[in-house]
């Protein structure tokens, strides 16, 4: 859909397919499924609206600034992060980080705690907040990437945007930018090619399910419902995978994944992925090249 005159509604832009007419495809290592955990890294400002709360207003009545609220996020970059980080290395499991762009200057200790460990960085705006509120689209995207490209020396080839928000502009925006895949489409099990203004573009699966947003900020589970239902969701992928291959994601952020009372879950379920036979864990860009070196975008020749 190149050289598009008018920009496409969301709906329009991918054609229905079906799992089960497509084309096989050969995990590596001799592998069924492929497994990619993301590390959702944020930039909250005190003096603005929260992005997410834990706790309600006193009186019903919002306050500027959100102590309480921006705190418990605070909390996840000074201690949780670390729960992860070591939870994530002893398992010898590298992780994609998703991280504002601001993160590199405003805790740039654990920007380079993981690039020091190897983790893939992919952007997820500058500071947080849905796209649809960002003033000039192109120039977040371009600040995001400027900002990891200065910290890590290379330009993030993943996008995931901020509540995986987008409008009908910014996968073109992507596109432009030099993205190669995005994470905000979360409507299959196997990667998908998007048509953009100039260049096709990849969705690699992510998750509103196995997300600790979804589970304990918004549903209000337990800690062990990250270990249940994650062991619930790899099963059935690996069992499907036997015919046709699946990818899996597991997204947690520091301020709840990392809390004292949740971190056994996610230290359980991991241990439980790594020793899964037939379950390769890559990173989403590794994740991209392995399809795109099996699946030609559309129109071109493989």
């Amino acid at each position: 859909m190149n050289n598009m005159s008018k920009t496409p509604l969301l709906s329009q832009r991918v054609p229905y397919s079906a799992i089960v007419d497509r084309p096989m495809l050969k995990v590596p290592d001799g592998g069924r499924m492929l497994v990619w955990i993301i590390v959702n890294i944020e930039h909250w400002d005190v003096e603005r609206p929260m992005p997410r709360t834990v706790l309600s207003p006193p009186m019903g009545q919002p306050l500027l600034p959100d102590l309480a609220n921006w705190a418990w996020h605070e909390y996840g970059m000074r201690v949780g992060f670390w729960r992860i980080y070591d939870a994530l290395n002893d398992l010898k499991i590298v992780p994609t980080l998703a991280l504002n762009g601001m993160v590199c200057k405003s805790y740039p200790r654990v920007a380079q705690a993981a690039l020091d460990a190897g983790w893939e960085f992919m952007g997820h705006g500058y500071v947080q907040g849905p796209m649809h509120k960002v003033e000039d689209q192109r120039k977040a995207i371009a600040e995001t990437v400027a900002a990891i490209k200065d910290f890590t020396g290379a330009a993030p080839r993943g996008w995931e945007s901020p509540g995986l928000t987008e409008t009908s502009e910014t996968i073109d925006y992507l596109a432009e930018a030099g993205i190669d895949y995005v994470a905000d489409w979360v409507f299959d099990d196997q990667p998908v090619w998007i048509p953009t203004a100039t260049r096709p573009m990849l969705s690699v699966p992510y998750s509103v399910e196995i997300n600790d947003i979804a589970m304990m900020a918004l549903q209000n589970h337990r800690g062990t419902e990250m270990y249940e239902r994650g062991v619930e969701q790899i099963d059935r992928l690996w069992q499907e995978s036997e015919t046709i291959p699946r990818v899996m994601a597991i997204s947690v952020h520091p301020y709840i994944s990392g809390a004292p009372h949740r971190i056994a879950a996610l230290e359980r379920l991991l241990k439980y992925v790594k020793a899964k036979p037939g379950v390769v864990i890559r990173t989403g860009e590794e994740i991209a090249d392995w399809y795109r070196a099996q699946v030609a975008p559309p129109g071109l020749n493989p």
